[in-house]
């Protein structure tokens, strides 16, 4: 249990010792400096603890925003602080110090928790300062000022506020009036009941593989029940995070799920699409994995672009200019986040296709509606990034490196031409990608031509670690990289032309994907990169890139299907278990990521 230390005199008829234990503190009552200092001491070392001004006059999510949130290590609003074990030595510091300077007087605790604040921030601690917008928190100093801020508190409807709260700010339109609405009533009922945010993101995960089983039986009732259920566990997956939002459930774990699930069901269910196609007669594997593709490399140019801009000085350009001001128009903003597809519209057109066509119109829509946005999100950030005049850190330098996932055949090659190629990494992975993938392409199945074009790529590739990724679009290597590596792989197993080889590649692909993606909610969690031996142990981005046009080059279609398959099997053990072991570790990073928008 956490514990409360209320400093000062108790104020007759103060709702807060019960409101305080209402959220499960342990409440105990202190009435000089010294004598906080003692309950301090006293309360275990693995515990949170709070220092609270009893003249604290407040809404109740007010003090659940700056008291409990699991995100920080010190969290503060006016009359009241809150620190986590890794914060402890500072606030008993601050406590000491407070209580040694005053002798122990009483008068020592009048706006003892602010001075305390200022004191944790004096020693270089992150205070946390939670937005209450309209909520109140205030310690009057005189019966006047009580009553006045008791009327601002009834004046709130805390509980609205908290409901509004739980609704990401910037949700797409379909998520914002079709899904919003009633699901934030959903997870205020989960809440009641004691359910976390981790159960129903398991639940929308267990719905959408079971959407994705209904898909895979390749009859119209099974795809209608699909886009069903598909469009229930969106529900859900919104819920989860409205849960997480609502009563402040923030855990390692949970960001681990949220980050991961989302794709692991959409993917589930491009792969039940292509099962139920196939049972129907018509194989839609290459659009399935032509779609998964396409969806991973617009979110790595989400990921890259963001990474670099991050924390860059002198950020401006006309374009970011001129899309503030269409921000300023009210319909220009929903129809510029409906035309990029966010998860929402793009899991509402996927299940209503999936209910009244096919998969492969499914397929030809999801990928031309995915292409448009891909081409105007990352047009519009090429203008940005060509027209600012941005200084990029070490920082973010640092994770388009990790970004790339060069591998051991990179780093000595590097090595040895000593950073040779300099010059223009954006245009010489865009080159280097382009040649292996139209090598594939044009040459027939089992020419070596493919490995000449994967052996020039190799080579090119220390260009992403020759020199620090500052450049105005040096934030674009990773998506080549991503794009070659991923094409290739469709290619070969087209040219295979054998059955199960797209399903092996789905594999294959799902597998590095997942990697990535692991890479990716690391870095945004400053956690780093996964560690150096994982990328070594699978190869990096060029080394799987040349061994999988040596395997088609060397084995016949039939083997090279059995190949992909045990190398898809290999990487996904390897990431899954590093992952999962980093993840539930204790140092993983405890934030809860909002992901793409819904």
């Amino acid at each position: 249990m956490s514990t409360a230390i209320l400093t000062g005199q108790p104020v007759p008829g103060s709702s807060l010792e019960g409101d305080l234990r209402s959220l499960g503190f342990d409440v105990r009552l202190a009435t000089d400096a010294g004598e906080a200092e003692t309950l301090l001491a006293a309360v275990p070392a693995d515990q949170r603890v709070a220092v609270v001004d009893a003249r604290f006059v407040g809404h109740l999510h007010a003090l659940r925003l700056g008291l409990t949130d699991p995100r920080f290590a010190a969290a503060a609003l006016r009359g009241a602080i809150s620190v986590q074990p890794e914060a402890r030595r500072a606030l008993t510091r601050a406590v000491a110090r407070e209580s040694s300077a005053v002798g122990g007087l009483a008068v020592a605790t009048d706006d003892l928790a602010e001075r305390l604040t200022a004191a944790l921030d004096a020693d270089g601690v992150a205070v946390h300062r939670p937005e209450l917008g309209t909520l109140v928190a205030a310690v009057p100093a005189d019966p006047q000022e009580r009553n006045e801020a008791r009327q601002a508190v009834s004046a709130v409807d805390d509980e609205a506020v908290r409901l509004r709260s739980a609704v990401k700010a910037r949700d797409g339109f379909f998520t914002t009036y079709c899904i919003s609405p009633y699901s934030r009533y959903i997870a205020r009922w989960c809440a009641r009941r004691g359910l976390t945010p981790n159960q129903v993101t398991t639940a929308s995960l267990i719905t959408a593989l079971i959407a994705a089983g209904c898909a895979a039986t390749g009859t119209r009732v099974g795809f209608v029940a699909a886009g069903l259920l598909l469009l229930f566990s969106f529900v859900l997956d919104c819920t989860d995070g409205q849960l997480a939002r609502y009563s402040l459930q923030y855990s390692t774990l949970g960001a681990w799920l949220d980050a991961t699930f989302d794709r692991a069901k959409e993917y589930a269910y491009y792969a039940g699409l292509a099962l139920g196609a196939a049972r129907g007669g018509d194989d839609v594997w290459a659009l399935a994995l032509g779609a998964m593709i396409l969806q991973t490399c617009r979110h790595v140019v989400d990921f890259s672009f963001n990474e670099a801009n991050h924390d860059a000085t002198a950020n401006t350009s006309p374009t970011a200019a001129l899309s503030d001001r269409l921000d300023s128009v009210g319909w220009t903003v929903w129809v510029r986040r409906m035309i990029v597809l966010p998860i929402g519209e793009r899991w509402a057109m996927i299940a209503v296709l999936t209910a009244l066509t096919t998969p492969r119109i499914t397929f030809y829509a999801l990928l031309v509606g995915c292409a448009f946005a891909a081409t105007y999100t990352t047009a519009g950030r090429v203008l940005r990034s060509l027209t600012r005049k941005a200084r990029r850190t070490d920082r973010a330098a640092r994770a388009l490196a990790d970004l790339t996932d060069s591998g051991p055949l990179a780093e000595a090659l590097n090595r040895l031409s000593r950073g040779a190629v300099r010059r223009g990494p954006a245009a010489v992975a865009f080159a280097a990608g382009a040649l292996v993938v139209l090598g594939a392409a044009l040459a027939p199945y089992g020419s070596w031509w493919p490995v000449l074009g994967a052996v020039i790529y190799v080579l090119l590739s220390p260009v992403a670690l020759a020199r620090p990724l500052k450049g105005a679009l040096d934030w674009l290597v990773p998506p080549f990289y991503r794009a070659a590596e991923y094409l290739t792989v469709l290619v070969l197993a087209v040219k295979a032309d054998v059955n199960g080889a797209l399903p092996a590649a789905f594999g294959l692909v799902a597998a590095v994907a997942y990697h990535h993606y692991d890479t990716v909610y690391r870095i945004r969690g400053n956690a780093g990169a996964p560690p150096h031996w994982l990328v070594r142990a699978i190869g990096g981005h060029e080394g799987r890139t040349l061994l999988v046009t040596v395997l088609a080059a060397l084995l016949a279609a039939t083997q090279f299907k059995i190949a992909l398959t045990a190398l898809a099997v290999a990487v996904a053990l390897l990431v899954l278990v590093e992952s999962i072991r980093f993840w539930v570790s204790s140092g993983a990073p405890a934030v809860h990521d909002e992901g793409e928008p819904a």
